[in-house]
């Protein structure tokens, strides 16, 4: 029997209008219930839309997961969603990485609130968004599995099986969120182009009698490849790739010893590792699908893109990709946005997840340098990054993610695009605002006392349900007024007057 969470719909300020869906129909239905597709069900229900998750796991989340790290940027996001303060409390929090044993990234001076990577299991992110999506009403039927579609102009019928028997769901959306094997995609006869580029790496949390400094630390020697990093608790993720065995299935057993002995020579010591609470094996690929969007399905996460583990960007890329989509697809299904704007998700995406596939590759690639080219090209590398200051700022945002851009309309402000900062607003801060999902319209600070602030004349933008209005905190310089996005980028900038704002934001908010 499929096991069924079940919460009263939001009544969200852009819920989604029209009659009431049939039985077995949905506005969007996402398939896979990991950090993906939990993240975007919360955020369709949070704004009133009508959303089931379909996952062919039993209920229960498993703690044998893979990813460990959560970068900046997501754990800003995260912030925009009242989630990031507690995540960061189950885990440990890291400045520095290390890399092929030489070059160290420092983040802890990010311009960010997050100024730091939080090691912690995936399963502490899966439950806090397993809570929030039930919280704001989405469904989750566990025990489901995607087995094919069917499209036309008004939606998605999704054939599934349960274990009372097959049946389907209808959509007006469906989304693909369910992982490297996705059902959805293959359903869609997309290809996943790419090629395995490590295999049988093994896994484990350990805990180690020397305890090093508290780095994440990628290193290799030619002929093995090692990451350890720290949960804070006593116990260190490790992974190991030892280039002299065959590769091995990823059900295979792993001994320990193996692991240990790979751990040793990748880093010439193995820390006194003991007392593993769980082994695993898995191999790494690095694939992207062509297009995020066929119709009315679209892909996100590990269905559209896998990534070598060096980075462990993954699980982050992901998670970004559902806070892209989620307010698109509220926008279009609450009528006040084209179908067109979906387009955009791919166009914004994709790039990114093609930048992610390339510099974690290169990590990769560098931890395992053996040839006297390679080797070379490594050290090479060491010293662009540590002595060249805009490298160095781009790799680091490369890694924590804070340093993607979307792009923009030529002619337009060199902030449109952007990733907005947490700006400091008279009484909050933006990522507080943005908990509402909604735009932000963020004007200059008044001046002298009697003065009026700026934009005082644009006085219906309070007023709007798709809109918030704020103001810079006093001492600001800015003179500006900027629109931010509900996912945290900027959408528009200009003069703060009342129509240059009213001509700025009226393509976005109506």
């Amino acid at each position: 029997m499929s096991h069924t969470h079940e919460h009263p719909a939001a009544d969200g300020p852009d819920a989604a209008e029209g009659p009431e869906p049939a039985p077995g129909s949905h506005a969007v239905v996402v398939a896979g219930a990991g950090p993906t597709g939990l993240l975007l069900a919360g955020d369709l229900a949070a704004a009133g839309v009508d959303v089931v998750v379909v996952e062919k796991r039993p209920e229960g989340i498993s703690n044998l997961s893979r990813a460990f790290g959560v970068h900046a940027r997501t754990l800003e996001l995260l912030d925009a969603r009242g989630l990031a303060d507690e995540l960061v409390t189950t885990g440990q929090v890291i400045s520095e990485l290390s890399l092929f044993g030489a070059v160290s990234f420092d983040i802890g001076a990010l311009p960010s609130r997050f100024p730091f990577l939080l090691v912690t299991p995936q399963y502490e992110v899966e439950r806090l968004l397993l809570r929030r999506a039930l919280k704001n009403g989405a469904v989750i039927r566990y025990g489901t599995e995607v087995l094919g579609l069917a499209q036309d102009a008004e939606g998605v019928t999704v054939s599934v099986r349960t274990t009372e028997g097959d049946t389907t769901l209808r959509a007006r959306y469906l989304v693909g969120a369910d992982g490297v094997r996705s059902a959805v995609r293959e359903a869609l006869g997309l290809p996943f182009p790419g090629k395995v580029v490590i295999r049988s790496v093994a896994l484990a949390d350990v805990k180690f009698t020397e305890q090093p400094s508290l780095v994440v630390r990628v290193h290799g020697t030619g002929d093995a490849f090692g990451f350890i990093a720290p949960f804070g608790d006593g116990y260190w993720r490790v992974g190991g790739w030892d280039g002299t065995r065959r590769g091995e299935p990823d059900d295979s057993l792993v001994e320990f010893e193996e692991l240990r002995a790979i751990i040793e020579r990748a880093f010439g010591s193995d820390f006194g590792m003991h007392d593993p609470r769980w082994l695993s094996r898995f191999h790494s690929d690095e694939r992207q699908v062509p297009h995020y969007r066929v119709g009315r399905a679209l892909l996100a996460g590990d269905s559209a893109h896998q990534h070598s583990p060096a980075g462990g960007q993954g699980m982050n890329t992901g998670l970004q990709d559902a806070v892209n989509l989620g307010w698109k697809l509220a926008a279009v299904l609450g009528g006040w946005a084209p179908d067109a704007l979906l387009d955009t998700y791919h166009s914004e995406r994709y790039p990114v997840g093609r930048a992610v596939l390339r510099s974690s590759g290169l990590n990769l690639r560098l931890a395992m340098a053996h040839s006297p080219w390679e080797v070379a090209l490594r050290t090479v590398r060491k010293l662009v990054v540590r002595h060249v200051r805009p490298v160095t700022r781009q790799a680091v945002g490369e890694i924590t993610g804070i340093g993607y851009s979307y792009p923009a309309e030529r002619g337009a402000h060199a902030l449109v695009g952007r990733r907005a900062p947490d700006l400091e607003l008279d009484d909050s801060r933006l990522y507080e605002v943005l908990r509402e999902g909604r735009f932000v319209l963020v004007l200059p600070a008044a001046g002298e006392p009697g003065e009026s602030a700026p934009g005082a004349g644009f006085d219906t933008a309070a007023r709007r349900t798709r809109l918030i209005l704020a103001h810079r905190a006093d001492g600001d310089t800015t003179r500006e007024a900027v629109l931010v996005r509900p996912d945290g980028y900027y959408a528009w900038a200009g003069a703060a007057d009342g129509p240059a704002i009213e001509a700025g934001i009226t393509p976005w908010v109506g």
